[in-house]
């Protein structure tokens, strides 16, 4: 897949930032996207000195301008964008139902969602016009696109509006040579799960460390992912620590 193009969200660290390398690694030039640029700028000067090519954008996935300035300097230095991988999202503290602040829920679902959805629109742009046409969308979902974990109501809704705009999106785009799926992820060993190893509420009150999985697993499925031609698949897949509590959470 020498010389692809790959942009993926949130890839200052994490998930992101390991599957960008992965990307790179497998011969696609990788476009870089987050909010810390300093971040970004160490995650493609890894990038390049492994051999690989690369690039930073600050990009704020919530604003509309912003993204698209982000797929606008992909193709002003790339050509085009052949796989999205919209990774970027937060996790916010855990809330009962009644106690939920207002502005956790706007923040989360802005980030999760939202920003999902303006990337998406973006991509749908560039690779309907693209020649050749066509191209591949990831969302990065999350287990609890599934079944949702105690106590995190904006999350877990915002998980689940992934997973529609996914479906909306295979279906707007198979038309027109996009393909769009989701990966679903349960306990990457990331910044964002360091809690699960001291103990989260689980679905029967208790609290209980969790397992967590190396994130270079996920970042193998998502090349595996992006490497399929266009005229197949994966609409969704689910990658999680096998001994993490999550087929018996309901």
């Amino acid at each position: 897949m020498a010389g692809r193009v790959a942009l993926v969200t949130g890839s200052s660290s994490g998930i992101g930032r390991v599957t960008a390398q992965a990307l790179a690694a497998d011969g696609f030039r990788v476009v870089l996207a987050a909010r810390r640029r300093e971040a970004l700028d160490e995650a493609v000067a890894e990038i390049t000195a492994a051999g690989g090519t690369a690039m930073a954008v600050a990009a704020d996935v919530t604003d509309e301008t912003s993204v698209a300035e982000l797929f606008r300097a992909a193709v002003d230095a790339y050509g085009r964008v052949d796989v999205a991988f919209n990774n970027a999202g937060m996790n916010p503290p855990q809330h009962s139902f009644e106690d939920t602040p207002f502005d956790v829920w706007n923040r989360i679902v802005s980030v999760n969602l939202t920003g999902v959805f303006l990337c998406m629109r973006e991509a749908f742009r560039v690779m309907k016009a693209q020649e050749p046409r066509g191209g591949r969308i990831i969302n990065n979902g999350s287990i609890s696109a599934q079944l949702p974990r105690p106590f995190a109501a904006p999350y877990a809704a915002s998980k689940h509006g992934v997973t529609g705009l996914t479906r909306q999106g295979a279906l707007d785009g198979r038309a027109f040579d996009i393909a769009c799926g989701q990966i679903d992820i349960g306990n990457a060993a990331t910044e964002m799960t360091a809690r699960m190893t001291g103990g989260v509420t689980q679905a029967d009150g208790t609290q209980a460390p969790e397992p967590r999985m190396d994130a270079k697993h996920v970042a193998d499925a998502v090349v595996y992912m992006a490497n399929l031609p266009v005229d197949v698949n994966v609409f969704t897949m689910t990658v999680m620590a096998n001994q993490m509590p999550f087929a018996g959470r309901g």
